[in-house]
């Protein structure tokens, strides 16, 4: 039960370490890409790099990156921006991977206390010249208690996972929403 108990403490601090994060990148100003577009429109791209320096988001890293290529081909900046994005999308996805293993690992364990359990139920019943139900119910015992432990954590890591996966993507969403907009942006004829 302590490894049970020990990955369900990380199942809990990944998922609420790996929410926050998320919630925080996912966060966006809807008056970013108006003022990114006024500046571009001045030709004031110093002004809009500082302003994706001082958001500090995944949007504004990307909309940074693109702007330190305008001036070279919109393939190249649509690469440059891509890049940085498949960037951020690693570093939201950060240690999902292990909340997965969890999800998997944890009923596997409870099924290895069940075996646990059983033998040692079996063995403490071949040593006995007269069976006692006293002998065996604790070993069957230790066996649900180990099972029960493994499917509640190996549920709780899977629910976590997917909310955070659910979370990750409209972030995605979001970040080629933006990029969208400003290689647009750049697409337009100068007034």
């Amino acid at each position: 039960m302590i490894p049970l108990l020990i990955l369900s403490i990380i199942a809990v601090y990944i998922f609420v370490e790996r929410l926050l994060t998320i919630r925080k990148a996912g966060a966006y100003d809807p008056q970013f890409m108006g003022v990114i577009k006024q500046y571009i429109q001045e030709g004031k791209l110093e002004g809009a790099r500082s302003l994706c320096r001082g958001a500090n988001t995944p949007v504004a890293r990307m909309i940074e990156k693109g702007l330190s290529r305008i001036g070279r081909p919109l393939n190249d900046i649509s690469a440059a921006i891509e890049n940085v994005g498949k960037l951020e999308i690693y570093r939201l996805e950060a240690r999902l991977n292990l909340l997965a293993t969890i999800a998997g690992a944890a009923p596997m364990l409870g099924f290895l206390g069940t075996v646990i359990g059983m033998i040692r139920a079996l063995y403490n019943m071949s040593n006995q010249p007269e069976i006692n139900i006293a002998l065996l119910s604790g070993g069957i015992y230790e066996a649900m208690v180990t099972t029960v432990g493994g499917l509640i954590v190996g549920i709780m890591a899977y629910v976590f996972h997917n909310l955070l996966i659910a979370q990750v993507e409209k972030v995605v969403n979001s970040l080629e929403a933006r990029s969208i907009e400003f290689l647009d942006l750049l697409n337009e004829p100068a007034r």
